[in-house]
């Protein structure tokens, strides 16, 4: 048994959460902030047997889409704070995958 917990951008959350519970999968969603950026993001706890988490890793790679996205980081200058704008890669999903040393449902 597998405790799989993934990191996905809110834009793709909805689309993953459907593939997921379509294809049998048990998922509860959390609500989260990135560091970083300060976005907004949905965390997934799903617990599998180890035989699925391939299958899991696999919609989450076609639901959870990598996108660019353009941040303006402040920048001190002598004299003046200007802004720089920096393109970032965001989105994709970020996986942990743990062994779950036992499992009850109570």
């Amino acid at each position: 048994m597998k405790m799989i917990m993934a990191v996905v951008q809110a834009d793709d959350a909805n689309k993953a959460m459907q593939a997921l519970t379509e294809a049998g999968y048990r998922v509860t969603r959390i609500a989260t902030q990135g560091g970083w950026l300060r976005r907004e993001n949905v965390t997934f706890l799903l617990g599998v047997p180890d035989e699925k988490v391939d299958d899991v890793l696999s919609i989450l790679q076609h639901t959870a889409r990598r996108r660019t996205s353009y941040v303006s980081v402040p920048r001190e200058m002598p004299g003046a704070i200007s802004a720089q704008v920096i393109d970032v890669e965001v989105g994709g999903a970020t996986v942990f995958v743990l062994n779950v040393e036992r499992f009850e449902t109570l």
